[in-house]
């Protein structure tokens, strides 16, 4: 009998259950929107029922094990999600346990940035590496540490939370911190920067494309910016030389502390790499070590918008291996 493995993605936009094997062929998919008012336990039952759903339509495989993705804070040890942000009412959710004992396989759980880089590692742009390093670059700024051809999540899963160092005393806001690494490179943070420099920009009568009076200031997206950019918006240029320059310094210091072979970028960075890289590759010729320099690739992520699907699945994928 074929087997396979169940992917539970949890989010605060959506949720997706899907079943795969190991060559990471999808065999089926559910997904639905995050319906906070229903809170934890309305949104686990639905989990549970999409996930009895997915394993009754492949009666003729055997599920081996499931994957759970969901942002932090949690222990995976234990297997409990603990009160993320974006989950209102998910407080200490024994998450494993509860699909484990509902579909009589083992389950594991990681955060969603970790889960991302098992999937790069293991079918994107980190595969055959050793040291690898996944930074998300989305609405947040956060990362999955592959060392020595295993995930290192830390003393109590908090490794790679690269998104609080402070990159300088003022700046976009992130993770709790003004300048900090996630305010300059994150969707959110390029979007504040924004707003500062177009009010500025305004204010002195030189209106950037992306945004022609300050009504519009809490509108501007990312990809407004990145938009006008192409199209050679002089404003929307520097904005993006600015997040590159700080990426540039953050990687640097990635680079020194880790020296990893591949460090793999998603989202924002993977749709506009080319803002990106001149700026970025500058600032890391000068600030991190030639050697460790010399043995690390920057590279976009690969697995583009599947990665959500084959990243919960690597989670269950990776544990039955050891």
């Amino acid at each position: 009998m074929n087997t396979y493995f169940l992917g539970i993605d949890i989010g605060g936009t959506k949720c997706a259950v899907v079943a795969g094997n190991t060559d990471m062929e999808i065999l089926a998919k559910r997904k639905f929107p995050t319906n906070h008012r229903l809170k934890a336990e309305g949104i686990i039952a639905q989990l549970l029922e999409e996930a009895k759903s997915v394993v009754k339509s492949l009666a003729d495989h055997q599920l081996t094990a499931i994957g759970i993705s969901c942002g932090g804070p949690l222990d995976s040890k234990t297997g409990v999600i603990m009160s993320p942000p974006n989950l209102p009412s998910w407080d200490n959710i024994p998450i494993t346990a509860i699909f484990s004992e509902a579909l009589g396989v083992p389950a594991f759980l990681q955060n969603d940035a970790n889960a991302c880089a098992l999937a790069e590692w293991q079918f994107g742009a980190g595969k055959g590496t050793q040291n690898m390093i996944f930074l998300t670059f989305g609405t947040g700024l956060g990362a999955g540490l592959i060392l020595n051809g295993q995930l290192y999540s830390g003393t109590n899963d908090l490794a790679g939370e690269v998104g609080h160092l402070r990159l300088a005393d003022d700046g976009p806001f992130g993770f709790g911190k003004r300048g900090s690494f996630e305010g300059f490179c994150s969707g959110g943070g390029i979007a504040q920067l924004a707003k500062t420099m177009a009010e500025q920009a305004i204010k002195a009568g030189k209106a950037p494309s992306f945004c022609e009076n300050l009504d519009q200031l809490e509108e501007i997206t990312t990809a407004q910016v990145a938009k006008a950019a192409y199209a050679g918006d002089p404003l929307a240029k520097e904005i993006f030389e600015c997040s590159a320059y700080q990426l540039g310094r953050g990687l640097s210091f990635l680079i020194d502390i880790l020296n990893p072979e591949v460090i793999v970028i998603g989202s924002v960075y993977a749709r506009a790499e080319s803002l990106f890289v001149e700026q970025c590759q500058q600032v890391i010729a000068e600030e991190a070590i030639p050697m460790a320099k010399a043995v690390c690739k920057i590279v976009p992520a690969k697995l583009g918008d599947a990665i959500g699907d084959l990243a919960s699945l690597s989670i269950a994928i990776t544990a039955m291996k050891k």
